[in-house]
């Protein structure tokens, strides 16, 4: 699978990580930065990676920060993404299986490294349920044609 990778500062370190771990696992990952620890704003790491998953450059995009909420909130200001962040497997299953997530986002702070793995593992792996999930889905798409 071809994965867009983004993070802030914050991030930083555990995207590396993750990079290793989807490249054994034998993905295709681009990093789209940040690339050290320095202090940068999460919105333009979001908006690259979200954007390219947006726009089918790749199958999936995963987005790290502190508390990964900035930058969840500005990946979903991108039209088609649908970003979730999610804490454990639970909510990564369920973010893929009924709302079909292109997006994930981790908490660097919050979330462990062999967390965020078990994570990824299970978000890469699941399949969009369809059904009444898709009627949901699409309910999104048709609100987001409607704001643009």
């Amino acid at each position: 699978m071809k994965i867009a990778m983004g993070a802030d500062h914050r991030g930083f370190k555990a995207k590396e990580h993750l990079k290793k771990f989807l490249q054994e696992l034998g993905h295709t990952v681009k990093d789209f930065g940040s690339f050290s620890e320095d202090s940068v704003d999460y919105p333009d790491y979001a908006d690259k990676v979200a954007r390219a998953v947006a726009q089918g450059e790749f199958e999936r995009g995963i987005l790290i920060c502190d508390s990964g909420i900035g930058i969840c909130i500005t990946a979903n200001k991108i039209p088609h993404i649908r970003a979730a962040l999610c804490w454990n497997e639970e909510t990564a299953q369920m973010s893929r299986a009924h709302n079909d997530a292109n997006v994930l986002c981790l908490a660097a702070s919050f979330t462990q490294p062999e967390v965020m793995e078990q994570i990824v593992r299970t978000w890469l792996s699941t399949s969009f349920e369809g059904g009444r999930h898709a009627r949901r889905v699409n309910k999104i798409k048709a609100l987001e044609e409607r704001c643009s």
